[in-house]
């Protein structure tokens, strides 16, 4: 039996190529993925520990989290606990770090990077006026508020040298310093990519808001000193408000950290490389059905010279194993290519650090029990249905039409998963977001399993609907539709691959446009400022730009967006400080009670909050609060409106003069901005002349705003496509497999119609139009399932998101059942020329 089923393997090499390469391409996803990963996380761990090769023992701040403990930033580390953690016994020295954000703009004036990995740190001398973090490859080190050194790779991309001026930013004013020293790192955000700039430790202190302290101190072990007894020599100097970690737990910790990211991405790739294997499953057991069924004879005459239904099955389990087998070898290799690749290509735009290509032994199992699991898997059905044909019938082959009790039985199947499926989606909508969305994942797998266990069953009255079309192709046409639905089986594993990729494809098309839509809406019914004016990354911008924008005369109107700790009833809360006075002119938020009147007034510590804090606070208009603020000190705040919130603006907010004497080093998260002349581009230009062409602030309007968010969801969702795109290859080549398997079927039919006159044009077209029909069908019913669980996914978005409204987007999806008759039409040109060139009457003769 072992060696019957080998000598069928390669007898049906032609046949198996399509199984062969939907099952590699499967694989190669799964394994190309786990080496991509392991690999990135490798480079990043291996990076983080050259990091932290020269800290022994790490002093960092510690602020409380008591119910009554002050809720501002975490305190600095002063001079005189660096003196002292650098005189403890077994410490060989200490070294003091500040660091924080720094914007450096190239000489064209852009921001070089992100802005999310720009960073400034100090140099720290040691005895011998050298800091060994960063050694210096040409000029020295910066001294004084005029000098910065860059790293390297900053360097280089820019083409600055020592004595070019560099404009820089930390918080929003631009500065400019005189480059001193080129210097090289190992910091692994510098090696992903990252910019580095080192000013001399006053000016960091004074730039990043710490004089005369340090956000973390580096204490070094003398030789024979272990980390865990230099951390216990530490612990005895330190105050309540720091604590100490040993270089190998902030290695570790960081390691950890890297391998829990890398698994969410390992995790959304695994996701469709699984959707690319389930596609796969319908391509063997539709492969493994035919080749089954076209060996009836074969398998009967085994069966009555002695061979047991169990050895029978066995048989097609072993070719399914040598194609599975030869299909994960194969596909494990094309998935070391495609991490090599992935791994080039991420190190070409300089993201990543350097580091091997890693291929470990669980990726090399993982693979190959992939696909040669997934393949047995999917060829045991049919092969235990071949088993269970009695000898006399095979040999009349009177079981080649499936019972109309099985079909029942199927639909019957298929209907209850069908209506389980749309009920726990229904269910899931009127749960709210948080509960529905397992109820919601369960329904969707329930109901596509449904639909595909269905789909022989909606076939024939889908394709029935093509008719009137296929009339107009004459006789081909009535041949393809009839030739469609014959064998229902067939066709519905056919179209439920297309099926499930265009599932995934319009619903997440559906969700994204809806999404946008909310977000514009939003953007429109909140703001009614003009502008919108922050840092690059996000972070802290400085009060001095709020300053400067309120005094442009072209300005009438601005309010900076302050946010501030604060302790309210045991909890942290954030408070917003705004211009109380100009804040109703530059936003649109409705009020279920109160206004923004009166929160401008000097001295009346009056607030205004959204209704889901006032709700959860039991607030109301008059309602008073006490409130501790980030300085410790206590004060009480009165309720003077109540606005209904959205994710741009809630929360608590009050009279920047309020909040500004509890805060020490005030910041902006953003500022808003009103114009004379409205959002124009001649109005934008002079505001980035205002603020000095800096390259660290954006200037947005409304647009800007929607447009950014616009261009996250749109990067996502063409990330999503593309992988996607690997689930619709395996779909096509099953559609190539089932058409080229049904010609051969069909040997006698073809040539008896050649013989009566039906040309090798009309052949050709008889294939190509039964391949439209059937990747159409899969269309139609991919498309109107995706919009369902598109629909179904904003609701549960919409509990969140008061803005989010339904969006239908009709071009897409006229686009992706536009590329179903393209995939069709592609995947039946080799087996209609295959078709058409049988010789007609080696065909009639053929058994």
């Amino acid at each position: 039996m072992f060696r019957t089923a080998v000598r069928n393997v390669l007898a049906h090499k032609a046949r198996l190529l399509m199984t062969v390469l939907a099952v590699m391409l499967g694989v190669a996803f799964v394994s190309g993925t786990l080496v991509f990963t392991s690999t990135l996380s490798d480079a990043q761990q291996k990076s983080s520990q050259k990091g932290f090769s020269g800290v022994d023992v790490a002093v960092q701040p510690h602020r409380s989290d008591a119910a009554d403990a002050t809720p501002g930033p975490a305190p600095k580390l002063s001079r005189a606990l660096l003196d002292k953690a650098g005189k403890v016994p077994g410490a060989a020295g200490a070294t003091g770090t500040v660091e924080g954000f720094t914007a450096i703009a190239d000489k064209s004036g852009k921001l070089v990077g992100s802005g999310f990995s720009s960073r400034g740190r100090n140099y720290f001398p040691g005895p011998d006026g050298k800091d060994d973090r960063f050694p210096m490859t040409s000029g020295t080190a910066p001294q004084g508020a005029g000098q910065v050194a860059l790293d390297s790779g900053t360097a280089e991309k820019t083409g600055y040298k020592v004595g070019d001026t560099v404009r820089l930013s930390v918080d929003g004013p631009v500065r400019e310093a005189k480059v001193s020293g080129i210097f090289t790192t190992e910091d692994g955000a510098v090696a992903a990519g990252g910019s580095l700039a080192l000013f001399d430790t006053a000016t960091a202190q004074r730039l990043f808001a710490m004089p005369g302290g340090f956000s973390e101190i580096d204490v070094k072990a003398a030789p024979g000193t272990s980390q865990e007894a230099l951390k216990a020599a530490v612990d005895k100097i330190l105050p309540d408000t720091a604590e100490a970690v040993t270089g190998k737990k902030l290695a570790d910790d960081q390691a950890e950290m890297i391998a829990r990211s890398m698994d969410s991405m390992k995790t959304g790739l695994l996701v469709f490389a699984g959707i690319a294997l389930f596609v796969g499953i319908f391509i063997i057991a539709n492969t493994f059905t035919m080749l089954v069924a076209q060996r009836t004879k074969e398998l009967a005459l085994m069966r009555a010279v002695g061979a047991s239904r169990r050895q029978v099955t066995r048989s097609v389990l072993i070719e399914a194993f040598v194609v599975g087998a030869v299909a994960a070898v194969t596909g494990l290799l094309a998935g070391i290519g495609i991490g090599a690749g992935l791994r080039a290509l991420t190190g070409a735009l300089g993201t990543v650090p350097d580091g091997p290509l890693v291929v470990a032994p669980s990726t090399v199992v993982a693979s190959l029990l992939v696909g040669i699991v997934v393949t047995v898997l999917a060829a045991w059905l049919p092969g235990r249905r071949a088993a269970k044909i009695p000898p006399v019938a095979a040999m009349n082959s009177v079981h080649a039409a499936a019972t109309t009790k099985s079909l029942v039985v199927r639909n019957a199947i298929g209907a209850v998963l069908a209506a389980a499926g749309t009920a726990c989606v229904l269910g899931a909508t009127a749960v709210g977001a948080d509960e529905g969305k397992a109820l919601m994942g369960l329904g969707a797998g329930l109901l596509l399993i449904g639909v595909f266990v269905l789909t022989p069953l909606l076939s024939r009255p889908l394709i029935a609907a093509a008719a009137p079309v296929l009339r107009a192709f004459g006789i081909s046409g009535k041949l393809a539709r009839q030739n469609a639905v014959r064998n229902p089986r067939r066709t519905a594993a056919t179209a439920s691959a297309l099926m499930i990729g265009l599932t995934l494809v319009t619903g997440l098309t559906v969700i994204a446009g809806s999404v946008q839509k909310g977000v514009d809406k939003m953007a429109t019914d909140a703001l009614k400022a003009d502008y919108v004016v922050g840092m690059a990354n996000r972070g802290p911008l400085s009060p001095d730009v709020a300053k400067k924008l309120a005094a442009d005369p072209k300005v009438t109107a601005s309010s900076p967006l302050r946010n501030s700790p604060a302790r309210i009833g045991g909890e942290t809360e954030y408070l917003t400080g705004v211009d109380g006075k100009a804040i109703g002119e530059l936003t649109n938020l409705k009020f279920t009670a109160g206004s923004f009147d009166g929160l401008g007034e000097a001295k009346a510590n009056r607030a205004v909050v959204d209704s889901g804090t006032a709700k959860r606070h039991g607030w109301q208009v008059g309602s008073t609060f006490a409130a501790t603020f980030e300085d410790g000190e206590k004060g009480r705040l009165t309720v003077s409106g109540v606005y209904e919130g959205n994710d741009m603006l809630q929360g608590i907010m009050l009279d920047t003069s309020v909040l500004a004497p509890h805060q020490k080093h005030p910041t902006d998260m953003q500022v808003m901005v009103k114009t004379k002349d409205g959002a124009t581009e001649a109005t934008k230009d002079a505001l980035v002349e205002t603020l000095g062409k800096n390259p660290a602030i954006s200037v947005q309007d409304k647009k800007d705003v929607s447009e950014g968010i616009a261009q996250m969801v749109n990067l996502m969702l063409n990330m999503l496509y593309g992988l996607l795109a690997m689930a619709v290859v395996v779909a096509v080549l099953g559609v190539v497999n089932t058409l080229a398997m049904s010609v051969f079927e069909r040997q006698q039919e073809i040539g008896m119609l050649r013989a009566i006159g039906l040309d090798r044009v009309g052949i050709k077209r008889m294939v190509r139009l039964e391949a439209l029909v059937i990747a159409l069908f899969g269309g139609v019913l991919g498309i109107g399932l995706g919009v369902f669980f598109g629909w179904a996914a904003g609701e549960l978005i919409g509990a969140s998101m008061d803005t989010y409204e339904l969006v239908l987007p009709w071009g897409r999806m006229g686009i992706f059942l536009a590329l179903a008759a393209v995939v069709g039409m592609l995947a039946a040109l080799w087996p209609a020329r295959r078709a058409a060139k049988l010789n007609m009457l080696a065909a009639i003769k053929a058994e």
